[in-house]
This record gives structure tokens, sequence and C-alpha cells, in this order.
């Protein structure tokens, strides 16, 4: 294996995926996917990939409506197409969340995580210049590249912001159609893409992120309507940062509920004997009516596997505000005054 994972990864990963973890380890020794998103503001997708590709025939991705696979050698980000806004350079698994996030033009929408803006790119052009995206990143640096990428789409519809979920849930209380929570995470998924953060992973990286993801939900649960919708991403598989977050989330949270996603395409659904496994490692009870109800809800959530597709590890979840027990988020998140009203 060309490779090196970290020992405690890769035993926690032969618990988890028993008689699929050989394959799984397989999926290191072969080459990652190289995937583009054409940009429909600019140009039509069939169009681009029949008639003006420059890198031959492009094969569909098949779960984003405008992805393609392109060769390693091909290089499209030095084509003129690309510092024209053409497409927008995007491993093809970083695409499934917001298809799942099913954005309509005319909608109002959060990236809360946005930079560097592949998949804010990406809502905007299933806005289609109709409706409001905002895109946001706490770190100043990576806020650069966010408004970089937004320019170059073509992006008119767009507020780019720099701020801490905190700021922004009092000032946008109740206000969004759509949020999309591509969680800061131990990148887990992204090894064979980047093996310098196999290199940096450690076993706490895992639990820093989960204080992280926590807050930064609690917060996008206020800022969402009423039969609104939350994606909530990662690219790792640590069951804490994926089905455990979420079912504690929905738990918590009794006005959400996870919208079953469709295990096609080679996706995995979610393992609710991950949540409990994790629990009793944990020490914890879990034996609340709710908790297992939430635990047994995330079979709903999925899992992009590198052995089971061509492309690397996600994990998807879509939760949608129900509109009962309204106060429970709002209360859970803290004051929520003064308030943008719609």
């Amino acid at each position: 294996m060309g490779i090196k994972l970290p020992d405690a990864f890769v035993e926690r990963m032969s618990v988890m995926l028993g008689d699929e973890f050989e394959a799984f380890m397989r999926s290191y020794d072969e080459p990652r996917y190289y995937g583009l998103r054409i940009n429909t503001l600019k140009v039509q997708a069939l169009r681009f990939a029949g008639e003006l590709s420059p890198f031959g025939r492009l094969q569909p991705v098949q779960w984003a409506s405008d992805g393609f696979y392109y060769e390693e050698g091909e290089r499209p980000g030095k084509h003129p197409y690309y510092h024209a806004g053409l497409y927008y350079i995007q491993e093809p698994s970083a695409m499934a969340p917001v298809e799942l996030l099913d954005v309509q033009p005319g909608e109002r929408v959060l990236d809360l995580c946005a930079a560097p803006g592949g998949k804010s790119t990406q809502i905007a052009a299933k806005l289609g210049g109709k409706g409001l995206l905002v895109s946001n990143d706490n770190s100043a640096e990576r806020v650069k590249a966010l408004v970089k990428n937004i320019e170059l789409s073509g992006v008119r519809n767009a507020v780019v912001l720099n701020e801490t979920p905190e700021r922004l849930a009092p000032v946008f209380a109740g206000f969004f159609d759509k949020i999309l929570i591509d969680a800061p995470c131990s990148g887990e998924g992204m090894f064979r893409k980047e093996e310098e953060m196999a290199k940096q992973w450690e076993r706490h990286s895992v639990e820093r992120c989960v204080i992280m993801q926590r807050d930064i939900l609690g917060q996008a649960a206020s800022m969402l309507k009423p039969g609104g919708r939350i994606v909530y991403s990662t690219c790792t598989f640590a069951p804490e940062e994926n089905e455990c977050m979420i079912a504690e989330f929905v738990a918590a949270f009794r006005d959400f509920r996870i919208v079953p996603a469709e295990t096609q395409h080679g996706f995995d659904s979610g393992h609710p004997d991950w949540v409990a496994a994790v629990k009793a490692g944990a020490a914890e009870a879990g034996s609340e009516a709710a908790g297992a109800d939430a635990a047994a809800a995330v079979r709903g959530t999925v899992r992009l596997w590198p052995h089971r597709l061509k492309g690397e590890g996600h994990f998807v979840a879509v939760l949608e505000h129900t509109g009962a027990n309204g106060g429970a988020a709002a209360a859970a998140a803290g004051p929520r005054e003064p308030a943008l009203r719609a």
C-alpha cells in the first residue's frame, strides 16, 4: 500500500466494516477519481460535455446532474475555460450534499461553512440567479478563495460573510429555506486524495471536531424556517461525527426529522449499530425512547465509500424542520434577538 494509514484508524475501520474491510483497504491501492462540475450559470452541462469539452468524452457522475469525471492527465485547471468560470474542479463525492439539499430557484440558502466555495457555486447554479445565497466561513484567510470562486462563477445573488455561526444565528433566526453544513471534520475520507491528512490524523481529531459540529448544528437549527431543510455532510468515516452526531441532534431537537435519502449509485445507508457501539464504549445508557428512535432513524442517512463507488469517503444527512415543538431548537441555542425577519 502506497499510503501509510494510522494504525488506530485501520483498527477501527476493521471493526466497523467487517467483511468489507479488505475491499476498503484495497481502494487505497487504486487511483482516485477526478471530477469537474459544469457551471450552468454560463453554459449548459450537456452542451459542454458533448460539444465544447477539450478533455475528450466526459463520463457523468451518476449522483450529480452537472458533474463529470475527467482523466488525471487532462489538467483542466490550466485551461482558459476554467479561468472563464465554465466549470469548477470538484471531487465527485463532494457533489452529493448539494444534490440532496434539493435547492429550488427563489429560495434563501445558507452555506454555513462555505470556503473555498465548491458547494456554494453548486448551490448558486441550482438557484439560477433567483433567490439569495449567503456563503459564510469563519476563516478570514479561506474567505478570500470563497470570494474568488463566487466571482469567477458569475454569481450575482450571493452575499459572502466571515462570521461565526453564533454571530449569525441571532440575525437570521428562522430566515432560510435551506442550509448546508459542510462541517469541519477529521477528514478521514480524504486520505487517498491528500496523504498529508493521514499523517496528521490522531484520535483526538475526532473529539475536537465533534465539539465544533455539535455547536454548528445547533446554531443552524435556529436559522431554518419550519418546513426547511438542513443537509449536514462530512468527509470522514468516524461514527462520532456522523451517525452519532445526527442521532444526538434529532433526539435533542424534536422539531427535526431525518429525511431518508435513497441508497442508489453505490451509496450505503447509515448504521444505527455504530451509534449503539459508540454509546456502549462511552458507558452511556442510551435507553431513553427518544434516543433509541433517533439512533434507528440514522439508517436514512447515507455514506459514500471509496470501495463502493467512483469517489472518496463522505457522509450526508438530510434534516427537515417539521414545525412541531417549535420552540425547542431556539431555546436550546439561546436568545435570538435582534432578528432579521422575512
